[in-house]
């Protein structure tokens, strides 16, 4: 794989940024010759104050229930809105260092995604600056990473410190001097809460050690904690290598103390021998999968994708939020607070890794919910008195719900699409120590609350209230008739994967939850066959979120071609819509029902809107239409994750799908492909088979098969299928003529 992102010229926007990340620590870099800007972040940086309004005792779900059914959306809004207008709890930006060049009118960057390093050129003109023609100019050099081992930034610069300066720079939060008051207004609700001085924190404390290498260092009080930015600089030999790192004062009991430490001894080793178990790590992550198309643009969006994966999610660190480890550097608060949103953002931002055979990346988000049971079972009993578990819809990094529109930042399901992630993980791993001791834990005891909100009527389970994010926003609308399809699927969801994880145990509960599973209501289908937004209303305006389709992607409840005649008809019935209200993770979720359709012209079209139109030359998901190109009516552009990481496993679900012990290679290839060469390698299905094959054209596939353990499988191709006996763990090589 060799990929690289490429930018001539200097990057004036920090959504544009070149992205460095270690899955706890990022940086951007960019700007002008004589500001070049390491934006710095760390996933774990947050102002975790009481959300407003939360602490109240009227803040609970039979209040809201009550104050829904009587239609007072403005104590609903007063209530449960008004917390997400108060900037805080919130993801805060780490500060940046600043390298300034006298000489310069241009910084020219190239990022190898291969082994994520980036080298920069500081020259007087952005034609004459190329990295290939370095030795033959009067340029700056640059190079840097974000090790992926040690957690270090490192800048090599190719001159002396004489010859530039640097500068560490705080955030500029206000001063605790400076409190103002801040009203709720719902018609002046904004992505971004604003000014980072609307936070008002001690002013941050600075300091230098002079020396070779010299240090300097800030240090800022945010409530009952601290986070800190400390910067080694050490010259010899007419270079200069700087390292840095972000701590907090959880790190330990002297964090900036042993910052220091670690930092003097990688300044010591060098650049070059840091970078060799840098390299190292991304050349294992790399070797996990690979695939190759005849579109060299769609093959490129998949490595980057991963690299963005790899850079802002790893074992043992926080899930990525909304922007990763990229807090936005524009003097603002992030957008959306940079939180973690569970009514699709952080489902969909780990959705990709399965099939991309990146277990231990993805792990975290997992691992992160599973150590967030405390916090889910004391929501659970607070909000919605019940038993189990549920986490906030809308939260803060420690499971604190922080308000916003609440038939969806407070609705009780979008806990169990946090439950699919258990299920997938053991579907692609077949590891039942995980099903017995994890994955139904954590199921049941979502079930537990769902079960203590349901009502019994008429022998079938109701919500008191529903809802369909984000159907009619906020209006009193928004409270659709019980069940909504999105409801219900993830309902039916729940109770049916218990069902079969219960079987598959033997633990006894397999008929208690078949019977749970028949109290559901069918999902509502009117006339056309179109899956509905609610038992009484179908959808009928273009949306952003496809929600009533949840039943068919992600959670495939229907099956295609089972249930043809429903899926086909609620495509349609979006194409029939538009796309003129739709955000970029829209274009991957059609992508994925064109995938199920096995309409690999349409999943290819949406992809590409996707990349060319929705995303950053950095690949940054923009959310909307910024280029104005006519495919959707927002053309903001705040950056968020989750659409990246949707729309690499909508690509993966045009080349392979599994359910179960049967595989499908390259499903929906559109025709353009049809006459040549593809291929992938180790991508991971269900069952825990890894799959690499070869599309030969106009003869037929080459496939490999290893299983970790003994099982048949039914490989399907576009015309045959065949039975084959897989030993565990024994590579199997079969070829399937066309």
């Amino acid at each position: 794989m060799e990929y690289k992102l490429h930018f001539k010229k200097t990057i004036k926007k920090w959504d544009e940024a070149v992205p460095l990340g270690n899955g706890r620590m990022g940086a951007l870099i960019w700007g002008e010759p004589g500001e070049l800007r390491f934006s710095l972040d760390r996933t774990d940086i947050w102002d975790k104050s009481q959300p407003l309004y939360t602490d109240r005792e009227e803040f609970t779900y039979a209040h809201m229930v009550s104050l829904a059914k009587t239609g007072n959306t403005d104590a609903i809004r007063e209530l449960f809105d008004a917390p997400y207008n108060h900037p805080t709890p919130t993801k805060l930006p780490a500060g940046k260092l600043i390298l300034h060049f006298a000489k310069g009118s241009n910084v020219e960057s190239i990022l190898d995604l291969n082994t994520a390093e980036v080298k920069l050129i500081v020259s007087e003109k952005a034609e004459a600056g190329s990295i290939a023609d370095a030795s033959k100019q009067q340029a700056i050099e640059i190079r840097s990473i974000c090790h992926a081992v040690t957690g270090s930034g490192m800048a090599l610069v190719n001159v002396g410190c004489r010859d530039f300066q640097i500068e560490l720079v705080n955030p500029e939060f206000g001063l605790d001097d400076e409190q103002e008051e801040i009203h709720y207004n719902p018609e002046e609700r904004e992505i971004s809460q604003g000014s980072l001085k609307k936070l008002h924190y001690p002013r941050a404390i600075r300091q230098e050690v002079m020396g070779n290498p010299k240090f300097i260092w800030f240090k800022q009080q945010i409530k009952d904690e601290y986070f800190a930015v400390i910067a080694g600089i050490k010259e010899e030999r007419e270079q200069t290598l700087i390292g840095y790192r972000v701590v907090r004062s959880t790190d330990g009991e002297e964090p900036l103390e042993e910052a220091q430490k670690q930092l003097q001894a990688e300044l010591e080793l060098g650049y070059e021998k840091n970078l060799i178990s840098h390299e190292k790590w991304w050349k294992e992550f790399w070797d996990k999968s690979s695939i190759n198309l005849p579109d060299k643009f769609f093959e490129k969006q998949w490595y980057l994708t991963n690299y963005l994966f790899a850079s802002c999610s790893r074992k043992g660190e926080y899930p990525m939020p909304l922007q990763g480890v990229w807090t936005a550097d524009d003097g603002n608060l992030p957008p959306w607070k940079g939180d973690y949103h569970n009514d699709l953002n952080t489902q969909l931002s780990y959705s990709h890794f399965y099939k991309a055979n990146h277990l231990e990346e993805g792990e975290c988000f997992i691992d992160y919910l599973w150590n967030m049971r405390e916090a889910a079972a004391d929501f659970a009993k607070k909000f919605f008195g019940t038993e189990g578990i549920c986490l906030p819809g809308v939260m803060s990094i420690d499971g604190k719900p922080l308000g916003g529109w609440p038939m969806y930042s407070l609705s009780p399901t979008q806990q169990i699409w946090l439950c699919q992630s258990f299920e997938q993980y053991y579907r692609y791993t077949l590891d039942e120590t995980f099903l017995r001791e994890k994955a139904w834990v954590y199921l049941e005891e979502t079930a537990k609350c769902m079960l203590g909100i349901l009502e019994e009527r008429n022998g079938f389970y109701y919500l008191p209230v529903s809802s369909s994010p984000e159907i009619h926003d906020d209006e009193r609308e928004s409270w659709v008739t019980p069940n909504s399809n999105y409801d219900l699927a993830l309902l039916r969801y729940l109770f049916k994967t218990l069902t079969e994880f219960a079987k598959i145990l033997e633990n006894g509960r397999e008929e208690y939850w078949r019977t749970e599973y028949e109290k559901l209501p069918s999902l509502a289908v009117n006339k056309e066959n179109v899956l509905m937004l609610s038992p009484d209303e179908s959808l009928r305006e273009s949306h952003r979120h496809l929600s009533n389709a949840m039943a068919i992607c992600p959670l495939r409840l229907l099956s295609y071609p089972e249930d043809k005649e429903v899926i086909d008809a609620t495509v349609l019935d979006y194409e029939r819509w538009g796309s003129g209200m739709w955000v970029g993770f829209s274009f991957a979720w059609m992508s994925h029902l064109y995938s199920i359709q096995k309409n690999g012209e349409g999943a290819f079209e949406q992809l590409r809107i996707f990349w060319e139109s929705f995303c950053s030359p950095n690949g940054f998901h923009l959310n909307g239409d910024y280029k104005k190109k006519g495919y959707s009516t927002f053309h903001y552009r705040p950056f968020t994750l989750e659409s990246n990481m949707y729309a690499a496993d909508a690509l993966q679900e045009m080349l392979l799908q599994t359910k179960g012990n049967v595989i499908e290679v390259f499903p929906a290839i559109p025709e353009h492909w049809q006459g040549e060469e593809i291929s992938f390698r180790s991508l991971r299905g269900e069952t825990g088979i890894l799959v690499s094959a070869k599309r030969i054209p106009h003869h037929g596939c080459e496939i490999c098969l290893t299983s970790p353990v003994t099982q048949s499988v039914l490989v399907k191709t576009e015309q045959i299928q065949m039975e084959i006996e897989l030993e565990a763990i024994e590579p199997k090589n079969v070829f399937i003529p066309f």
